[in-house]
């Protein structure tokens, strides 16, 4: 009879220890899974071909259409970075022509005697964030044109969609290049009006002092640049608004 206890105490004592065993082996496992690699984001290119304010000869004609040149964008390679769109801009009608590229250069077909924006943007896989390059503009040169018209303006002061504290006055300021260096003078109009038709300002300077506006209204603004030879060309029109 005390044996048989003794057996039974026993038996107990080993179910006990295995279901502890089993109980602590399940519940303090260690999960082995790796954690995610982290992706880089990538960095910006440095643009190469076509320069920046320059007139661009190295396109080839169309065969087919001779209004038309095929051009090879050309930029040094970025870190971390798996493809590139070439971001390419007409700045003649502000039309946008992005072009995807997995190596430094993309062939893209443009107007001849046609002035151009572009810069690259970098991507990588796994990652959302992008880097942009600088922007360059060119002339893509068309037949048998010896003057140029300069590119069009960009507004420096106030900045696109700038939001200003409350004032009287404003003083606005722009850059403009062009591929012949003959720029001449500045047309400026200035208003209320989404294509502000006002002329506020006629001449060589690059910038107007002293504009009178008012609080809790949105103003517009174009410039006009004029060269020697009489070429023009016109601005995108800049907004901004005094609070």
């Amino acid at each position: 009879m005390i044996l048989k206890n003794i057996y039974k105490i026993s038996s107990l004592i080993c179910f006990s220890l295995v279901i502890s065993s089993c109980s602590s082996s399940s519940s303090g496992g260690s999960d082995d899974t790796p954690p995610p690699p982290v992706v880089t984001p990538p960095s910006a290119v440095t643009l190469v071909f076509p320069e920046n304010n320059t007139e661009c000869n190295e396109g080839v004609v169309s065969s087919t259409d001779i209004t038309k040149s095929t051009v090879n964008f050309q930029w040094n390679a970025s870190q971390n970075t798996d493809s590139y769109t070439v971001n390419l801009r007409n700045l003649n009608t502000n039309a946008s022509f992005p072009t995807n590229s997995t190596t430094t250069s993309a062939q893209i077909t443009i107007d001849r005697g046609t002035p151009y924006e572009w810069s690259v943007t970098s991507r990588a896989t796994g990652v959302n964030e992008t880097a942009t390059s600088s922007a360059f503009k060119f002339f893509n040169e068309g037949p048998g044109i010896e003057s140029h018209a300069p590119f069009p303006a960009e507004a420096i002061s106030p900045s696109r969609g700038a939001n200003l504290t409350a004032t009287t006055t404003v003083n606005l300021e722009w850059e403009a290049s062009d591929v012949d260096n003959d720029i001449a003078s500045f047309e400026v109009f200035f208003g209320t009006e989404t294509n502000p038709t006002t002329l506020v300002g006629n001449g060589p300077e690059r910038n107007l002092d002293n504009i009178a506006v008012t609080s809790g209204t949105t103003y517009y603004w174009k410039i006009i640049t004029s060269d020697r030879a009489e070429n023009k060309s016109t601005s995108e029109i800049f907004q901004f608004r005094v609070n």
